[in-house]
């Protein structure tokens, strides 16, 4: 069965986000088609996205390696997400579905009683698919391969923490959908950016420990996502 190179890329770059390997360590293409047991040809397509996207850099005589970003380049990322949320916001309110707000008042309804109730180990995927389906609510697809990106690459730089008060998170999120379920675009921008800004305080840069250059081999066939 011949393995897609958006699957490859996608192992990839998880393998990159989680520290597998860590930046500057080469990527070499023999190494990574033996640990995902592709060929090499969907291995170089997938390398090639992700230089793209900012994961990978070719240098010469070594070729291509995890990209090593600097703490301006972090903190540039979070500055666009700022900036970028809050027009994500504004355009849903004017172009959201139903299937959009039926998803987003789901997610609010469980992350608020998961607050009350104390169980921190879900909100923060709560929290991702609420932003992810807020994104998807815009109805632009170049902004939501924009903030799909940045989450990976936050994801990558940054560890979060958790909000002291998740109740409250939760209680902005909730007003958001409100606002967007309104149509009140000029609203929703103002509450996400005012989410985004306190959200951005709680961002700390990743410090990233060595990895071991020998990785054990993943099936790719084996319902890897």
């Amino acid at each position: 069965m011949r393995i897609p190179a958006h699957a490859v890329c996608t192992a990839i770059r998880d393998d990159i986000v989680s520290g597998v390997f860590e930046p500057g360590g080469r990527l070499t293409e023999e190494v990574l088609a033996r640990r995902y047991g592709v060929s090499r040809v969907p291995v170089r397509e997938a390398l090639r996205t992700l230089e793209s996207e900012g994961f990978v850099t070719t240098r010469r005589h070594a070729g291509a390696c995890v990209a090593e970003p600097t703490e301006q380049e972090a903190a540039d990322l979070l500055e666009l997400r700022m900036l970028l949320e809050p027009l994500a916001a504004a355009r849903a309110a004017r172009r959201r579905t139903d299937a959009h707000l039926k998803v987003l008042r789901g997610l609010v309804r469980l992350g608020q009683e998961r607050a009350r109730r104390g169980q921190g180990e879900d909100l923060r995927s709560l929290g991702g698919w609420f932003h992810e389906t807020l994104a998807q609510s815009s109805g632009s697809p170049g902004l939501i391969a924009l903030l799909t990106q940045m989450r990976h690459k936050i994801a990558w730089m940054y560890v979060v923490e958790a909000p002291a008060r998740p109740v409250d998170s939760w209680a902005e999120h909730g007003a958001i959908v409100d606002a967007v379920a309104r149509g009140d675009a000029e609203r929703a921008r103002a509450l996400t950016a005012v989410h985004a800004d306190r959200a951005a305080g709680a961002h700390r840069l990743r410090l990233r420990a060595a990895v071991s250059t020998s990785q054990p081999a993943v099936n790719m066939s084996g319902g890897r996502h």
